[in-house]
């Protein structure tokens, strides 16, 4: 790991690049865009929606819901398409097409620093689910053992990334990927079609709960959730990077493909879970639904299950750019040497303190609200718009120019109310938390 210093011609760009992990590998096919971009997206935040519903409400919830796939799926569309807008240059990070949009110096200040916070926000909280899911399958199966706190079954599921995180790039986490976007499918039809056997419950209130202060915190905390639950983007330019390209056939082809089966999975995951678990339960549904559903115990234990083996692949889609960060830092700026003794080091330091802070902060529907509305809105919501607006200079009022701007203005509320909620609702449930509890 010793610095090197001048750089060997070994060690030139090209190798560097061949070594880092987002330009490793370019040998993806459409249907990899398919599975990376479901287990990157449908992640925990399905199994808040029903509670977000209970904060919102029927009218303002399913009005979210969709406007949040269409606006995603758009700005996700102009993603794609900006990947390769220069001729001969591929844009493979987001920083790399904030840089061309904004400036180099400028583009690296707006981007890095929030898809920084994206990234390792959600491994943060998918450490926490992971925990919670493994105790939650202890807890059904042997509901006469002795309690294990928390705390030590989110370094069990951190165990499992110590050695997962090794692995070189996004096309070697493929399996992992494709098995997690199976489970998300998997348990996020087994919360509705469990939630309707159960049947709409006799006392079942669609009512907002709480006092005016409370009910207005948690429609912003609600806020927050829903842009969690539509997050991706950040990790998408990573994704088109894996897929080889030529003039002839340019990535964005395949690319678009894979995206819009994913859209279509999206869908099917989230309205079912999000609607029905809110119309079974109404405004006694917890922040996850799988913990509101208690029977039959076989099923919440294997629901459980999908969920930790989806969040692995989801660590592991998320911890991806900043290990190529981290990385690329240390090679091209402080000129370590690229070697495994690096890698090894980095992405185990990376790991132990996600695994350290979720200890610290296990609030899953808090986090939800807060990393939402805080971080992933302003990367998947509206700056991708900003961008297109200063790229492609639509003419004013024409509808290229107001739906974007609609689409900036709709995530600047985000970024700003979703927080809000989100860093109330953390405060309180830190009140009662007791550290390795």
């Amino acid at each position: 790991m010793a610095q090197d210093q001048p750089r060997n011609d070994e060690y030139d760009e090209k190798a560097i690049d061949d070594w880092l992990p987002i330009t490793s590998s370019r040998n993806a096919k459409w249907w990899y865009s398919t599975f990376h971009n479901v287990t990157a997206m449908v992640g925990a935040g399905v199994l808040s929606l029903p509670y977000s519903m209970a904060e919102l409400g029927w009218g303002p919830g399913v009005t979210l819901l969709i406007l949040s796939w269409v606006i995603t799926l758009y700005t996700l569309w102009q993603m794609v398409e900006m990947h390769e807008m220069v001729p001969g240059k591929r844009f493979d990070r987001y920083h790399e097409l904030g840089q061309h949009a904004f400036g180099e110096k400028l583009g690296l200040w707006i981007v890095v620093p929030q898809q920084l916070l994206v990234d390792v926000g959600v491994c943060i909280v998918y450490m926490i689910t992971g925990g919670k899911s493994i105790k939650k399958i202890h807890t059904v199966l042997c509901a006469d053992c002795q309690p294990i706190r928390t705390s030590y079954f989110i370094m069990i599921f951190a165990s499992i990334h110590f050695v997962l995180s090794h692995l070189p790039n996004f096309n070697s986490i493929s399996v992992v990927s494709l098995a997690a976007a199976v489970m998300s499918l998997s348990y996020s039809t087994i919360a509705w079609t469990a939630s309707l056997h159960k049947g709409v419950q006799p006392d079942v209130d669609y009512s907002l709960k709480g006092d005016k202060q409370t009910v207005v915190f948690n429609f912003f905390s609600a806020l927050g959730d829903i842009a969690f639950a539509y997050a991706g983007h950040n990790v998408v330019l990573e994704i088109q990077a894996t897929i080889p390209s030529t003039p002839e056939k340019p990535s964005k082809k395949p690319m678009w493909k894979g995206v819009v089966f994913a859209y279509i999975v999206v869908a099917i995951c989230y309205f079912p879970v999000a609607l029905i678990g809110y119309y079974v339960f109404g405004n006694t549904v917890d922040d996850n639904i799988l913990i509101t559903l208690q029977k039959p115990k076989w099923l919440i234990a294997a629901s459980n299950l999908f969920v930790v083996i989806h969040v692995i692949g989801s660590y592991q889609i998320y911890a991806m750019p900043v290990f190529d960060m981290m990385e690329t830092f240390l090679v091209k700026q402080l000129r370590f040497r690229p070697c495994f003794t690096l890698r090894f080091v980095t992405r185990t330091v990376y790991v132990a303190l996600t695994m350290f802070i979720g200890i610290c902060i296990p609030f899953f529907g808090s986090l939800l609200g807060f990393f939402g509305g805080f971080a992933l809105a302003p990367t998947t919501y509206f700056l991708p718009c900003i961008m297109w607006l200063c790229i492609y200079k639509p003419r004013k009022f024409s509808l290229s120019w107001c739906t974007n701007w609609i689409c900036i203005i709709l995530g600047m509320m985000l970024v700003i109310l979703g927080p809000i909620g989100g860093l109330r609702q953390i405060i309180i449930s830190s009140k009662d938390y007791k550290f390795f509890s």
